[in-house]
This record gives C-alpha cells, sequence and structure tokens, in this order.
C-alpha cells in the first residue's frame, strides 16, 4: 500500500509502485485519505510503471456523484492500457458519517441506500451501457465513451451484512480495513459469497488490508501499530469490527511476530478466503522492513 498517497510527492507514489512491482507484488494499492487525490496519482504511475495492476483502497463516494467517479475510472484506465497490461481495481467507500456530515458538510442519513444507488448509476457506465436510473439520491441517464478505457474490477469498503450484501449483488467484491481472520470467516465472506450467488454473479474477490511487521518483540510492535492507527479506534465502523474480533484496538490486529509466524497469519488469511493481501506495512526500523518486504517477496513469487 502507498505510503506517499498522503504524504509524498507524485515521483515518491511512482517510486514506491516501482519498488512493488519489482518485488513481485501483484497489486499496488493507494489509499486516499487527505493527500493527492488517488485515481489521478495511479493515472500518472499507470504510464509510467507498467505491468502491475493498480488499486485504489479505496476512493470516497459521497464527494463523486457516480457518473464523476465512472469517467475518471475510466480515463485512469485508459492511461494504464496505454503502457502495459497490469489492469485496475477500482475500490469505493463511504467513509465515515464525521468525515461526510462535519467536514463535506452532506448528509450520511441513508448510507446503505445511497451504496445501492450509487452502485445501480457506477457499474452500467464502467461497463459501457447506457444508464436510466430514478433513485432518491440519483436520476441518471445517458452513456459514457472514453476511447482506450476498459471496464474495471470493482470492490467495496464493505464491513456490516447490509453493506455486504449489497456490494455482492451489485459489485465483484470487498476491501476491508482493520478487518481480522474471525469476522473475515464468520461474516464478511460468506455473506458476500451468498449474495453473490443470489444474484447470479461470480465468485467475489476479498481483499483485506491489516497492518503487517516483520520483528522479534512483538509487544512493542502492536504498541506501535496502536499508536500509529490510533483514529480507526475511534471510528464507529471499524470500532465495531474490532469488538467482533474481539481485539483491543488496531494494534491487536496487526500481522506481527517472525519470518514464520507472519508467514502463517498470511496464509491463515489465504486459507479462509482472502483473496489479495493488501500489506500495510507500518514499522520505520530498517532491520525490520527489509525482513518485512524479504517475506511479502518470497510471498508473492510463491502465490
Amino acid at each position: 500500500m502507498s505510503n506517499a498517497i498522503n504524504g509524498g510527492t507524485i515521483d515518491d507514489i511512482i517510486q514506491e509502485a516501482e519498488q512493488a512491482k519489482a518485488m513481485g507484488a501483484h497489486t499496488f494499492w493507494s489509499s486516499q485519505i487527505f493527500g493527492h487525490d488517488a485515481l489521478t496519482a495511479l493515472a500518472i504511475v499507470g504510464r509510467e510503471v507498467p505491468g502491475i495492476e493498480l488499486g485504489t483502497a479505496v476512493v470516497p463516494t459521497y464527494p463523486r456523484h457516480p457518473w464523476v467517479m465512472a469517467q475518471q475510472t475510466l480515463s485512469t484506465t485508459a492511461a494504464i492500457n496505454s503502457r502495459g497490461d497490469g489492469g485496475f481495481c477500482l475500490g469505493i467507500g463511504l467513509s465515515h458519517q464525521i468525515v461526510v456530515e462535519s467536514m463535506w458538510g452532506l448528509s450520511y442519513a441513508k448510507p446503505v441506500r445511497h451504496l445501492r444507488e450509487y452502485l445501480s448509476v457506477l457499474m452500467p457506465l464502467l461497463e459501457g451501457k447506457a444508464v436510466q436510473f430514478q433513485g432518491e439520491e440519483f436520476r441518471t441517464q445517458g452513456a459514457l465513451a472514453a476511447a482506450g478505457s476498459s471496464r474495471p474490477s470493482v470492490v467495496v469498503a464493505a464491513l456490516g451484512p447490509q453493506m455486504l450484501r449489497v456490494t455482492g449483488q451489485l459489485a465483484d467484491g470487498t476491501s476491508t480495513w482493520c478487518v481480522g481472520p474471525k469476522t473475515l470467516g464468520e461474516l464478511t465472506i460468506p455473506t458476500l459469497r451468498q449474495a453473490a450467488a443470489d444474484a447470479g454473479r461470480p465468485e467475489p474477490r476479498v481483499v483485506c488490508a491489516l497492518p503487517i511487521s516483520v520483528t522479534d518483540d512483538v509487544d512493542r510492535a502492536r504498541a506501535k501499530a496502536a499508536e500509529i492507527f490510533a483514529v480507526y479506534d475511534t471510528l464507529p465502523s471499524y470500532k465495531t469490527m474490532m469488538d467482533r474480533e474481539g481485539v483491543d484496538g488496531p494494534g491487536g490486529l496487526a500481522i506481527v511476530g517472525t519470518e514464520a509466524e507472519v508467514r502463517d497469519q498470511v496464509k491463515e488469511l489465504e486459507a479462509i478466503g482472502v483473496t489479495d493481501f493488501n500489506a500495510g506495512i507500518f514499522t520505520s526500523d530498517r532491520e525490520e522492513l527489509a525482513r518485512t518486504l524479504s517475506v511479502l517477496s518470497d510471498w508473492t513469487k510463491k502465490s
């Protein structure tokens, strides 16, 4: 996952993508918080670093009409397609009530309805189809044609059962953060798979992002993760997931330990149905960073 997207330059993001490609990563993921726009940045990265899938994890929906999201996404895929066959995965999410209402001044009153209507407009446009939709939030008609573009994979940051069902019915999968293996195995994956099956859709993609670090000092690493990711313990949707998992904050979700222990924890995710692991490397220690990258590099070569 890109760290530079929120604190570095575009050149820094390109360098991170080059490093990810060199170590054999299948996908280079970029979040979007309060720094660079992820779609714009990845369109540039796609021109400079061909041959690796690029993905957003995730772009908030509320500030962007689904028509605008589709148009920018198709333009991004066109830029990526012009240099290689790495592909693109659009990850979207609602963000959080405090951000949507307090920062953007928008209503978060009906988030499930918002997601359903959003996908009902977005997906046909990405597939090159004309859309005729009349809903409560969106009333949209028309079509898009972006030469050189292609239909991306679409995943949604869905956490609760209702969001997962809408995602399974209308999108290609989910992209999670702060969701541990117990919750993934008991709630996320079975709910998503059932909704997709009921809708006649293919087996969904499950992208799991968690903090990770190879270390000999597990307690210190968990304390560091708790400090770095403390904000997620204050957001209700993530707090619910951590309570369900039975952990005391983000530190309890971190994948930490020796090389062998970290490999086993990542293998556990694969065993329960996670299709993509989005590594949130959080260590600043050079030795630990090198050890973590080595394990991840070994993993990508085997998978």
